[in-house]
């Protein structure tokens, strides 16, 4: 069951909790000074520029919502790690490039949104049974997920490894190159299904089998790094060259394997074309660029949204 921290109807102002701040248990320090929740050092360094409230409605854009549709509930996971989604120092107002292209995705179509909090791996499963009507937290469209799911694109991300900086580690093209070694990754998430679904690759090998140590808070991953705990971090491209670029004694060792990030929706949902033409406005206007400027992400710009592509592979 997912627990609602985080509840608000958004008029394109500030994304502001009104109900209670999210706090860790815990202390200590984590990586790059932060305290245990990972919010209050990091968000020193969170870009704060406003790069979406000059975007105006396009008819055209909203003309393809379904008839009558004029407020939706979104689905964000807050992992506390920019570029995904985060608190600004006030430990109460999101941001993050998801909520970013949602807010300028919903002010092209005219929209108004309530955002919920919701853990990653609790939202997917709800967007079939109504609870939300889309998730916007870097999903990545695998062709397992485009089973149940409907996607619209917005950004191509992906998977890549990330270690300490003394590590022995290199560029890392094959998972038998981590066997015997433990693996920190998020709970729910591609990273995890990937590492699980190819551990008989060590042990076909005659090898001692990967550990794969799944985390719901990122601060907790790199401090397992830091700590020793684990040897190596498989997570997003995007969000492990920006913590590498703003925590000590960590390095990126490569990209393994790009996919494109959408927008989730529950399957045959009717809203995809019109959030495909709001991005494609988003594109062509200039406030997609500012946007992956604003966050340090230009090499995951894509020329043009798709609905539900087959995953990239190779």
């Amino acid at each position: 069951m997912r627990t609602p921290i985080y509840r608000f109807v958004m008029p394109f102002t500030a994304l502001t909790s009104t109900v209670l701040l999210l706090t860790a248990c815990g202390s200590g320090s984590g990586p790059g000074g932060a305290d245990a929740s990972g919010v209050a050092a990091r968000s020193e360094a969170v870009p704060t520029a406003d790069v979406v409230s000059g975007e105006r409605t396009d008819p055209a854009a909203a003309k393809l919502l379904p008839p009558g549709t004029r407020h939706l509930t979104a689905a964000i996971s807050v992992g506390g790690t920019p570029p995904g989604t985060t608190y600004l120092a006030d430990g109460r107002t999101l941001t993050g490039q998801d909520v970013d292209f949602t807010k300028a995705v919903a002010k092209v179509l005219g929209l108004e949104l309530t955002v919920d909090q919701a853990s990653f791996e609790a939202i997917l499963p709800a967007l079939d049974s109504g609870k939300y009507d889309f998730g916007a937290s870097n999903f990545g469209v695998t062709d397992e997920r485009r089973r149940t799911i409907d996607f619209v694109t917005y950004i191509n991300d992906g998977q890549g490894f990330a270690t300490r900086e003394d590590s022995k580690l290199g560029r890392i093209t094959d998972l038998k190159q981590l066997c015997g070694l433990n693996v920190a990754t998020g709970a729910g998430t591609t990273f995890e299904a990937t590492l699980e679904e190819s551990r008989h690759l060590c042990t076909d090998a005659g090898k001692k089998p990967y550990q794969v140590q799944t985390y719901a808070d990122p601060s907790a991953i790199w401090s397992s790094v830091q700590q020793g705990r684990s040897d190596v971090v498989m997570s997003t491209i995007n969000g492990l060259r920006y913590a590498v670029a703003r925590q000590p004694g960590l390095k990126f060792l490569n990209e393994f394997h790009r996919l494109d990030v959408g927008f989730a929706f529950k399957k045959g949902t009717k809203l995809a074309p019109a959030f495909r033409a709001a991005v494609d406005r988003l594109i062509a206007d200039g406030t997609y660029d500012k946007i992956l400027k604003k966050w340090g992400t230009t090499g995951s710009a894509i020329r043009k949204s798709q609905i539900s592509p087959p995953e990239i592979k190779g």
